[in-house]
């Protein structure tokens, strides 16, 4: 952490999930990590945000340094968990996901409208219920993960997170993260709540102000996938990030928190 941040990063725990904060003033921004990573992903966001923000980033249940949870959590599960550590700071919040946290974000929105003032959705899509292929390969990550073990599966899925323009540096810090971040029966959890999940009939129902971004170089999710969000939506923006990957907040931070601020300050005026 630099000294623009103008605050230390702090961890604490909160609810029983593990969170690194930054910033001491400003609207309350959570962030929500992909299914394969962990707070560390939001190092450039808990820096860059810092200023104008209190930011937040969760290891979620059964993650990183989370506990694992007292039993199996569905997608309602892992919202409800979000939902609780937004209560413990005693406000509501601007809700971040990037990936697996975007659906955890929108449906967060959707079960707890009133805890969540906006949000941002980056790279994610409406789950992977949508196709019957995408939510039996979700499925299957379980086991691969339990065969190969965290190391060997991140060096697999790391690299294809971000474009072919990232870093060496980028991709390693990708692929550690991971290694560092998944365990079983947290990914299992939530490689199930992926597989069961199409946001598509409730997109309507959500009535935070949402700001829709994707990489453009994304073969994740893909811009499609981001599309369909955004269309689906009543209040929102939709921007595509240049030279970013499915992990754009960490491979073009900069572009990616100018629009992240922008939103924020559009939508606290």
């Amino acid at each position: 952490m630099t000294a623009a941040a103008h605050t230390a990063l702090r961890a604490a725990t909160h609810t029983a999930v593990h969170v690194e904060e930054a910033g001491t003033d400003g609207p309350l921004l959570l962030c929500l990590h992909g299914i394969g990573s962990s707070s560390v992903a939001f190092a450039p966001q808990l820096e860059g945000l810092a200023p104008y923000a209190r930011v937040i980033a969760w290891d979620a249940p059964g993650y990183a340094k989370s506990p694992d949870p007292e039993g199996p959590l569905d997608l309602d599960g892992f919202a409800d968990a979000a939902a609780d550590l937004i209560r413990s700071y005693g406000s509501s919040a601007h809700v971040l996901g990037v990936s697996w946290g975007g659906v955890i974000a929108l449906r967060l929105a959707t079960r707890h409208p009133d805890l969540v003032d906006s949000l941002i959705v980056a790279d994610s899509s409406a789950g992977s219920g949508t196709d019957e292929a995408k939510a039996a390969g979700m499925r299957a990550r379980a086991a691969e993960l339990a065969e190969a073990g965290p190391r060997a599966f991140a060096e697999k899925r790391g690299p294809r997170l971000v474009s072919d323009l990232a870093p060496t540096a980028l991709v390693e810090r990708v692929v550690d993260t991971m290694a560092s971040s998944v365990r079983l029966p947290g990914y299992g959890y939530a490689a199930e709540a992926m597989a069961g999940a199409d946001l598509r009939p409730e997109l309507s129902a959500v009535s935070a102000p949402t700001l829709v971004i994707c990489g453009d170089r994304d073969k994740v999710t893909g811009v499609e996938a981001s599309q369909v969000i955004a269309g689906g939506l009543h209040k929102t923006a939709y921007v595509i990030v240049k030279d970013a990957g499915h992990l754009a907040n960490q491979e073009q931070p900069e572009r990616f928190n100018a629009w992240v601020l922008s939103h924020l300050h559009i939508v606290t005026r």
